[in-house]
């Protein structure tokens, strides 16, 4: 017998179980002409929730020994871990003003963000990963930004951080910065790549998460996407054409960083 699984590339996604990795996940795992999916997540929960596979793996981000089990054999990585803050209890929004959000301990931007990242980045270099796609945020060129006040967490400084050490790491990138994340279904708009937030000075600030899912399984599939950075939104529905050459919307970006 042939080996089938020779001509497919191995690709781990870290944060399976959010909202976003979900969705790469599952669209790898759908397209297994091409793709051996690895998950890994963050508990025992997490990975019934995604289906319990033997492809699932569970391991904490901030310690390194817990990678190197997932990352083994692995050709391109995929990182969507991230910090989430969560809201304090008790906030009435009849009574106006604003919630307020904190981090639960050892999880704020810092750690998961930051130094979680920066694992990732450390053991797949090690392990001979040959293409690293990370999800940042549009919004951290402004260390004045609403979210990073969040808990003070400062999220956005913190993503940039290993945003930066990705790019210095000389491991081949794909950085995407993704405005505002949308629950809506994918593939019927027109993407927008941008850089240095200009986009947020434009209507076109937000984009569905099945999007950014898309364009992180795209990313694996040109060399037009290497060693980029970009920012990425969408028309509102309806308007342009949705998006269906990837190479020429990577072709657009020029941007390292």
């Amino acid at each position: 017998m042939a080996d089938s699984s020779a001509a497919r590339t191995t690709i781990l996604v870290t944060g399976a179980g959010g909202r976003t990795g979900n969705i790469v996940y599952n669209k790898l795992k759908e397209r297994s002409d091409k793709f051996v999916a690895r998950g890994l997540v963050r508990t025992e929960e997490s990975k019934q929730k995604i289906g319990g596979g033997d492809d699932v793996y569970i391991a904490d981000i901030r310690d390194q020994d817990h990678l190197l089990p997932a990352v083994q054999g692995v050709d391109a990585l995929i990182i969507l871990t991230s910090a989430v803050p969560k809201m304090k209890p008790g906030f009435d929004p009849s009574k106006g003003g604003r919630p307020e959000f904190y981090y639960e301990d050892g999880m704020y931007p810092e750690q998961v963000d930051w130094i979680g990242q920066k694992n990732q980045i450390d053991t797949a270099k090690a392990a001979g990963v040959k293409h690293i796609v990370l999800v940042g945020s549009m919004g951290g060129t402004n260390p004045n930004h609403p979210l990073n006040s969040l808990g003070n967490g400062n999220i956005l400084v913190w993503k940039r951080k290993s945003e930066q050490y990705l790019a210095d790491s000389g491991v081949p990138y794909t950085i995407i910065r993704p405005g505002g994340l949308q629950d809506k279904d994918g593939g019927v708009r027109e993407l927008i790549v941008g850089k240095d937030d200009e986009l947020l000075q434009t209507d076109a600030k937000s984009i569905p998460r099945a999007d950014v899912a898309e364009v992180c399984v795209q990313a694996l599939q040109y060399e037009e996407a290497k060693f980029k950075a970009f920012d990425l939104a969408s028309k509102p529905e309806g308007t342009g054409t949705p998006t269906k050459d990837f190479k020429s919307l990577f072709s657009q970006v020029t941007a390292r960083f």
